[in-house]
């Protein structure tokens, strides 16, 4: 909202100690919404002022990218913090994206989905090592690759594909990725956990997108905006933003399934600041209390925590130290 002053503070220092550019897109009180701009495709109550103000600010931002014809995007929350590393965290993530949406090299239409499907060693997610990532097509429009929708890349819960759902089963496992916290500091809304309860500590894994809860970061392609338009915007405000997120990448309540990309943990996180609790939302009640010490879940090296590490050029402060690893 533009009337946080102090978030606008935060991720501009941030993205300045990160080289990053960032715009912002102002937030949309929900009360200022009426009726009539909320789209119905059947009779049902309106959803709570702040969930519509939610669906309208994210709708700004993606009728932005069609308006300008951006290529891609980056979606932030203003509260959002990131690793240090940030830059290394996207470079590999986007060879692990080319991986899963990039066509082999010498193929137009082979992928790595169904490439593997037949391999024996990995017969149920077709898991591939990030040490031996396949050769693909070259990229043309992005480093993520050329045919990605949605890559949801900051949530506070995110599950591995279903089974039983048309959600493809590719996955790209990096293990001995010590930007990943051990798994004690993880948590997540989605049960089961897998991440936590079924890999190594210090393991990352991009995937397809299934159950995403929570839209901390999430980039779109111009061509994923185009359909989100339609699909989103224009289509019945049922739910809470990062569900109709969810429904757009899968294929549910009526919509046509998208290529959305996960990263598990995510690579974005809510900053927590030393100071009130009602400061945390501007639409929940947090109460009266008071928070004594600033935190960023499962960010190692945190850039807000580190600012003055930073500034200074003096040594990082490791949130999750392994203390207990010798």
């Amino acid at each position: 909202m533009p009337s946080r002053t102090d978030r606008r503070d935060g991720m501009i220092l941030q993205a300045a100690l990160s080289d990053i550019d960032i715009d912002f897109i102002d937030g949309v009180d929900g009360k200022t919404i009426p009726d009539k701009a909320v789209p119905l495709l059947k009779p049902h109550d309106r959803l709570p002022d702040a969930s519509i103000g939610s669906w309208r600010g994210h709708m700004n931002a993606i009728r932005e990218i069609v308006k300008l014809k951006l290529s891609s995007a980056l979606i932030l929350e203003d509260d959002i913090d990131w690793d240090v590393r940030i830059k290394d965290q996207l470079y590999d993530f986007a060879l692990s994206a080319q991986a899963l949406a990039q066509p082999l090299e010498g193929s137009n239409q082979t992928y790595t989905d169904s490439a593997h499907s037949n391999d024996p060693e990995y017969p149920l997610t077709f898991a591939i090592p990030f040490e031996r990532l396949p050769r693909t097509r070259p990229v043309q429009a992005s480093p993520y690759g050329d045919n990605w929708d949605v890559l949801w890349i900051g949530h506070c819960g995110m599950s591995f594909p279903f089974k039983h759902t048309a959600v493809p089963k590719g996955s790209v496992v990096h293990r001995n990725d010590f930007t990943v916290p051990n798994r004690r500091h993880l948590w997540g809304y989605n049960e089961p956990f897998t991440l936590k309860e079924s890999f190594q500590d210090h393991t990352s894994v991009v995937h397809h997108a299934q159950e995403g809860v929570c839209t901390f970061a999430y980039a779109v392609s111009y061509k994923g905006a185009v359909k989100m338009l339609e699909d989103v915007a224009l289509s019945d405000m049922s739910d809470a933003f990062d569900f109709l997120l969810r429904f757009f990448c899968e294929g549910d309540r009526g919509m046509r399934a998208h290529k959305c990309l996960a990263h598990q943990p995510g690579l974005f996180f809510s900053h927590r600041p030393r100071g009130p609790l009602k400061s945390d939302s501007d639409i929940r009640d947090k109460g009266d209390g008071f928070r004594d010490k600033a935190y960023t879940d499962m960010v190692r090296l945190s850039v807000r925590l580190n600012a003055h590490a930073i500034i200074d050029g003096t040594e990082l402060t490791d949130q999750y130290p392994d203390e207990d690893i010798l």
